[in-house]
């Protein structure tokens, strides 16, 4: 039953618009498309808080609803308002579109509405709402019997409203009672032990209750079984994980006293902080072991992860093996092999004159090297030369060789493709060691699902000598001489003799623009520009506010060259503002840096935000960082900035960013779209279960690492693991 085509069962329309848009293919994909809340029969929901740009479903009362003509009486226009006694919202139809609703939508009537909310006339409304109305023809007998019923409403579509969805899953389940039938033959993959020990209800039942729930206390006992069936089955899967990297050989690696880690400790000019000194141990504890590590290194921007990272380094080169560093760009990579090389000297020069005797190369290998150059870097790799490699994806190429490649870093993991990590794992004599590095930190709870396969290291810790850095929202459609002042900003930090960035989203060439359609804003009517682009920006300053100024730009587009051209420049004070694109937000360090301005501030993520604000402050100066944004005061857009602008921490802003995205697949590569593995659990909120859930499926994996005893358990697992997940665990 749950295995049969909705093509089948409720027809080929219905089940089309389904898969397209929905994911929902079969009955079992359908009774797992969880209602997102409840309405209560006449209970008027609030309208108060409606987010804008966003499909909603409202239940609500005609208030008011008035036809008013336009063009000379041939244009017709029905205004009608509803509310809720929080507040009021006005629906708009017009031509042939006016009929029905004109007819229907008497005052006093109450329906659910549907439609995307959008701003007229600093108005909030619904454009041509889809509505049905509810005890339209029924008597006052049949109205009261279902008054206080709660309304499943469902995470919907344009082409799908709520209601739609409903109707579909109550031909599914069949007269109320009788769900028996359509329910026979679900796998459970809670073990019954777990199950009755924890009082969850069995999965019938809770599938029942979440569709067709009696009283609020029957969707909350369906809520509490069906996260546990999210968090257990993923939780399984990364144990086993878990269980079978354990069993994998590794060659342990313990740095030798007094050698290459010796020797660098004792030229750092400055000591460790207790974070970096905590997790070194950490690491180190997990090189000596004969098993890989695999440890996620998360921590604020600018913590020290780069010098943990190197410490751990130059411990498996003191104990003969080598080290490889996996950047995601050129820049990236680059900007570590330079500072790698400062902050290690003459121990960067094994085998050179002038290099230190236990000293090591360090070499950088990226797409854009000379011939010679590249030819060089490659042998030194294969004969152990090189103790240190840096390089981007032209590390994972097959005529890459190792001469014993003993650990691998990954910065900034989330910019890699499994396969590509996958690929510069499998080049060691046996399997390396890995860290991975994140300066996007991450709340407990997200660790222990899309990490779930790493043990987790955070520094929490800035190094002593890092500054504050101020944070301010510049609204400069509302407040144009706020803009002014943000450049007077800039100015004002080059006469200090200090620089700064400008950041924008796009870069602005004819390829750029081809792609930039032109978007139509929420009134449908005026056009919405396209984001501010480097290139315009840069042109613009040059010849306003910043004239006298030394700007340059740098974005993606720019040959390997020029970028890393530019970059020396301005690390060397020859340039006061560099106009980028996010080329610049992770591992670009110049202490000298203390002002950015981000231009339409509102069109980053959260998260991508405070990467980029980190960017200054990391000298001895304060740094400042100026959100640019045209969205109006009130909008979620200027709620996301402010929140940026009121806190450092980013711990709190990476809840906030994932509270607003919401947890994506968290075992795919997709970080959005209409479904996910997590459709009731909430990786924020369930902590408690999940850290449950991973301790019950920890014990159950070591007793029965193969799930012999737990057959449905394996089923489930099947169903969650399809082929490319499975790859994403196993490669991960």
């Amino acid at each position: 039953m749950l295995d049969e085509p909705l093509k089948k069962v409720l027809g080929g329309n219905t089940a089309k618009v389904m898969a397209d848009h929905l994911d929902l293919h079969t009955v079992g994909d359908l009774l797992h498309h969880y209602p997102r809340r409840y309405a209560e029969r006449g209970e008027l929901t609030r309208l108060s808080d409606l987010p804008l740009d966003e499909h909603v479903t409202v239940v609500a009362q005609v208030a008011d609803a008035r036809v008013h003509t336009f063009n000379g009486g041939r244009g017709r226009r029905l205004e009608v308002t509803i509310t809720d006694g929080s507040g009021r919202l006005q629906l708009v139809f017009f031509g042939k579109g006016v009929h029905k609703p004109r007819t229907e939508l008497q005052p006093g009537t109450r329906a659910m509405f549907a439609g995307k909310v959008s701003v007229f006339n600093r108005k909030r409304q619904l454009a041509h709402p889809e509505f049905k109305t509810l005890g339209a023809g029924s008597g006052a007998d049949a109205v009261e019997a279902f008054a206080n019923q709660l309304l499943p409403l469902y995470p919907a579509c344009k082409q799908m409203e709520s209601w739609q969805i409903q109707q579909a899953v109550d031909t599914v389940l069949g007269p109320a009672g009788h769900e028996e039938s359509a329910l026979a033959g679900l796998i459970d993959p809670l073990p019954e032990s777990l199950r009755e020990g924890r009082g969850l209800a069995t999965l019938p039942e809770a599938l029942r209750k979440i569709h067709r729930p009696g009283t609020k206390g029957d969707i909350a006992t369906a809520r509490d079984r069906l996260k546990w069936d999210e968090a257990f089955v993923l939780q399984v899967a990364l144990a086993r994980r878990r269980q079978a990297d354990a069993q994998l050989p590794a060659a342990p690696r313990k740095p030798v006293p007094d050698g290459l880690l010796t020797a660098f400790d004792a030229r750092l000019p400055f000591t460790l902080t207790e974070g970096q000194r905590r997790v070194s141990q950490e690491i180190f504890a997990d090189l000596a072991t004969d098993h890989p590590m695999h440890r996620l290194l998360q921590g604020e921007v600018g913590s020290g992860k780069t010098m943990v990272a190197l410490r751990a380094m130059l411990g498996v080169v003191d104990a003969g093996g080598q080290a490889a560093m996996l950047a995601p760009t050129e820049v990236l990579a680059q900007q570590h092999h330079r500072s790698i090389t400062e902050m290690m000297g003459e121990l960067a020069e094994g085998g050179m004159l002038g290099g230190a005797e236990q000293g090591t190369k360090v070499v950088l290998l990226t797409g854009s090297m000379g011939a010679a150059a590249r030819r060089q870097a490659l042998l030194d790799l294969v004969t152990g030369e090189a103790g240190i490699v840096i390089g981007t994806h032209a590390l994972i190429e097959d005529k890459v060789q190792f001469h014993d490649l003993g650990l691998v870093v990954v910065d900034e993991q989330h910019r890699f493709g499994v396969e590509q990590r996958d690929a510069l794992r499998s080049k060691g004599k046996q399997p390396p060691h890995l860290l991975v590095m994140t300066a996007t930190p991450i709340p407990r709870t997200v660790a222990m699902t899309v990490f779930g396969d790493l043990e987790t290291s955070v520094l929490d810790q800035l190094p002593s000598g890092r500054s504050p850095i101020a944070s301010h929202v510049v609204p400069a459609k509302d407040k144009p001489h706020f803009l002014a002042r943000a450049w007077e900003r800039v100015r004002e930090e080059v006469a200090a003799g200090h620089q700064g960035y400008v950041v924008c989203p796009r870069i602005g060439d004819e390829e750029d623009e081809s792609g930039a359609a032109k978007e139509k804003s929420a009134e449908g009517e005026a056009e919405k520009r396209p984001p501010l682009a480097v290139v315009d920006v840069a042109e613009q300053l040059v010849k306003g506010p910043l004239s006298d100024l030394r700007v340059e730009v740098l974005h993606g587009r720019m040959q390997p060259e020029a970028k890393d051209e530019v970059m020396r420049r301005f690390a060397a004070g020859e340039v006061d503002v560099l106009v980028a694109t996010t080329v610049i937000e992770v591992g670009v360090n110049v202490p000298n840096a203390t002002a950015m301005v981000i231009m339409d501030a509102d069109r980053f993520g959260v998260s991508q935000l405070h990467q980029l604000r980190g960017r200054v402050g990391r000298g001895s100066a304060a740094g400042l960082c100026l959100l640019v944004t045209d969205a109006p005061e009130g909008s979620p857009a200027r709620g996301r900035l402010g929140a940026v602008a009121a806190t450092l921490d980013g711990f709190e802003l990476s809840r906030i960013d994932l509270e607003q995205r919401r947890e994506g697949d968290v075992l795919g590569q997709a970080q959005s779209g209409v479904r996910s593995s997590l459709r009731v659990l909430a990786v924020i909120d369930d902590e408690e279960v999940i850290a449950a859930a991973r301790e019950e499926a920890t014990a159950i994996v070591a007793a029965d690492p193969e799930l012999a005893g737990y057959p449905q358990l394996r089923t489930a697992l099947d169903a969650l693991l399809d082929k490319e997940r499975a790859e994403f665990l196993d490669k991960g």
